[in-house]
């Protein structure tokens, strides 16, 4: 995934905290994700790691690219 977007293609919302369990985004920032500046995105991307950890949430690890053929 690009370095634009926290998301690891684990898309599960928790739903006692609302956030996804794959990046920490809740839903409406997953929805207009594509709509914020670099600086705005930055800024969500800033409070995740601290956001998981406080509700108690463990970042799932991403899953493995594969290779075709």
């Amino acid at each position: 995934m690009s370095k634009e977007t926290p998301c690891i293609a684990v898309c599960m919302i928790d739903p006692k905290t609302s956030l996804c369990l794959g990046c920490g985004r809740t839903l409406p920032e997953i929805a207009r994700w594509h709509r914020m500046d670099s600086a705005e995105r930055q800024a969500v991307m800033a409070l995740l790691k601290t956001r998981m950890t406080e509700a108690g949430l463990v970042q799932q690890p991403a899953p493995p690219i594969r290779n075709a053929g």
